[in-house]
């Protein structure tokens, strides 16, 4: 018996702990998971990306602070989308996750991204298809299959209460009649549209089942929300995160949710997470740095410029470090949450100082993949990043051969 299996018994219903014998009898047991992590201003190449190709390759400044983990991730240069000039200099980084062309200009419209993709596959398997979020603000990197950002949640306390604490009944009553008002408005709205489609032409035909397309998901996702109302929310011995109000922290902020993020997994809350790490746009709380993370990014190779901007860079490298020590510490029937989560992190951007979004910094880290090497694409012809993508949503349980600009499957071993 899986142990989120539910007793059924005349309308009652006991969710079961984990137990010695559900470890036995399941422990093939594989749940995957994906973490999608950007870091908007770029990592210092020199810092990053190793020399030389390969397992042997030599840990950088910033890899030598992971690289206990080496066998649990696979360093990818050469890796790249086409086309992401944008109206703004920092456009690419809200395709980082879909791929599409030319962001931000005159009839842009984004695409569907990776994370958006397996959670529509996975629906409310959890009580969240995927958490989005974000260290200072509402941008995210996370769009529907209308092209429609989601916005980022900037709070860790917030989404803490949501996720693990229960309201007192009249809250949750009044919560359960919202979303049977929003039933009846839908299946009101509905009615009325239907008596339109009669006169309507071709043309509104389509616009108008387009519409129906819509209704009918929000019906399903009302359902849904509905149904876990009832369910008890997981119980977790971590006290509730305290908002970081300073928006000069960035590593406390990012912090919290790499503190929040293996607690979601573990707690099987959700099994899709995004975080954009972005710009602060004040100097950041870090020691020796002097001026904001994006005036550093663009250094124009003045040393004392870049030795800040690798400051800060490099706590945000032990932050990382300490989430994959995170991930591999909690355990679930299959395994370490780790060994069952595709990590992927790293940047729109790969080279920051001119905005240049080719040669992306890359890692994948966890999941059930051949890790331990630096797998080296060509430097001036870049291989589709979507092409990694197309592996993941495989490693996902999504059944597809292509994924925005990609050409197949990226392999390594």
């Amino acid at each position: 018996m899986n142990r989120r299996k539910l007793l059924k018994s005349t309308g009652v219903a006991l969710a079961l702990p984990l137990l010695e014998i559900h470890r036995t009898a399941h422990a093939t047991a594989f749940t995957p998971r994906m973490v999608n992590i950007c870091n908007t201003l770029g990592l210092y190449a020199d810092s990053w990306t190793p020399a030389t190709a390969g397992r042997d390759y030599a840990a950088g400044e910033y890899l030598s602070i992971t690289d206990r983990h080496r066998a649990k991730y696979t360093i990818i240069s050469g890796l790249s989308h086409r086309e992401q000039t944008g109206r703004q200099a920092h456009n690419s980084e809200i395709t980082w996750l879909t791929s599409a062309k030319h962001p931000g200009m005159d009839g842009f419209q984004n695409t569907v991204s990776i994370d958006q993709i397996v959670a529509n596959q996975l629906g409310y398997t959890t009580r969240f298809p995927s958490i989005t979020l974000g260290t200072t603000s509402a941008q995210s990197q996370s769009y529907t299959t209308n092209g429609v950002m989601l916005p980022a949640s900037t709070s860790p306390a917030r989404l803490f209460e949501d996720m693990f604490l229960s309201g007192d009944p009249r809250a949750v009553a009044q919560e359960r009649r919202r979303i049977q008002a929003g039933g009846s408005i839908l299946d009101e709205l509905k009615a009325q549209t239907r008596s339109l489609a009669k006169e309507a032409s071709a043309a509104d035909q389509q616009s108008l089942e387009a519409y129906f397309d819509a209704v009918r998901i929000a019906e399903r996702d009302l359902t849904e929300v509905a149904a876990w109302m009832d369910r008890p929310k997981p119980q977790v011995t971590a006290p509730q995160p305290q908002d970081v109000s300073d928006n000069a922290d960035l590593i406390g902020r990012i912090r919290l949710w790499f503190d929040l993020i293996p607690l979601a997994l573990v707690t099987d809350s959700t099994r899709v997470a995004s975080l954009m790490i972005q710009d602060h746009g004040v100097v950041p709380k870090v020691d020796g740095v002097l001026a904001d993370q994006h005036s550093l990014s663009h250094h124009g190779q003045d040393e004392s410029k870049i030795v800040q901007l690798r400051k800060i860079e490099r706590e945000v490298m032990v932050e990382f470090d300490k989430l994959l020590t995170r991930l591999g510490e909690q355990s679930d029937a299959g395994g370490s949450i780790l060994d069952q989560t595709a990590v992927l992190f790293g940047s729109n951007l790969g080279n920051a100082n001119s905005h240049e979004a080719r040669n992306l910094p890359i890692m994948i880290a966890g999941g059930s993949f051949d890790h331990g090497g630096h797998v080296a694409f060509d430097g001036k012809d870049n291989a589709p990043l979507s092409n990694l993508f197309v592996t993941l949503l495989r490693y996902m349980g999504v059944d597809t051969g292509q994924f925005g600009q990609s050409t197949e499957a990226l392999r390594w071993a």
